[in-house]
C-alpha cells in the first residue's frame, strides 16, 4: 500500500506539535526579558558615563533580538494554527504579480520575466496565502543566484509564467541559479527544510 500520504500527515501533525511546545516554552519569558532590559535602560542609562556607548549598546541588543523571537515565535504559532484560508473569487495573476514584485524591488541585480498571458486565470483562492506561497518560491529563486559566479557579462534571470492547462492553472517559477542540491531532496516541502 502507498502510505505516503499517511507518513506526511504525520510528520505535518508533528510539526504542528512542536510549534506549539516551542511557540508555548519560549514566549513566556520574552516579555519580562524586554521589560527587565528596558527598565535598565531607564533606571541606570542617566548614571552610567563609563562605557556608555557599550551600555546602550548591549541593551538596545537584547531589547531588538527578545523582538525578533517573538517574531519568529509569532510563525511558529501561526504554522501550527495554519490559519482558515479565506476563499474569494480572484484573478490568480494578481497575487502572483504582487508576490514576485515584492521580491524584485529588492534585488535589482536580477532581471525578471513575467508571461501571465492575457486572459484572467479566475477562480476561488485565498490571495494572502497564495501571494505567501509564490513570495516564497520566488524568494528561494532568488537566492538561488547567491554565489553564482557569471560569465561573459551574464546576469541572474527569474522567468514566472502562469497559464491554463486543460482544467488546471500552472504556474512555473525558473531560475538560472545554483540548482537543488540532489541530497534532501524529498523533504524541500517541509516547513522552514532550507539548503
Amino acid at each position: 500500500d502507498d502510505i505516503t500520504d499517511l507518513l506526511s500527515a504525520q510528520r505535518t501533525g508533528a510539526w504542528s506539535d512542536v510549534a506549539r511546545r516551542i511557540a508555548h516554552e519560549i514566549k513566556n519569558p520574552l516579555t519580562p526579558i524586554q521589560l527587565s532590559a528596558e527598565r535598565i535602560r531607564r533606571r541606570y542609562g542617566k548614571v552610567i558615563t563609563e562605557d556608555r556607548e557599550v551600555f546602550d549598546q548591549c541593551t538596545d541588543t537584547i531589547i531588538r533580538q527578545v523582538e525578533d523571537i517573538g517574531r519568529m515565535v509569532d510563525e511558529f504559532s501561526s504554522f501550527a494554527r495554519m490559519p482558515k484560508p479565506e476563499m474569494k473569487a480572484i484573478d490568480l495573476r494578481e497575487p502572483l504579480r504582487e508576490a514576485s514584485f515584492l521580491v524584485e524591488v529588492s534585488r535589482s541585480d536580477i532581471t525578471f520575466e513575467r508571461d501571465f498571458g492575457n486572459e484572467p486565470l479566475k477562480g476561488t483562492f485565498d490571495s494572502r496565502l497564495l501571494a505567501q506561497a509564490f513570495g516564497n518560491v520566488v524568494k528561494n529563486a532568488a537566492e538561488a543566484m547567491e554565489g553564482v559566479t557569471w560569465e561573459n557579462g551574464g546576469h541572474g534571470v527569474i522567468r514566472i509564467r502562469a497559464r491554463h492547462e486543460a482544467d488546471t492553472y500552472r504556474v512555473d517559477v525558473m531560475d538560472n541559479g545554483k540548482g537543488l542540491p540532489r541530497e534532501n531532496r524529498q523533504r524541500l516541502l517541509e516547513p522552514y527544510m532550507t539548503t
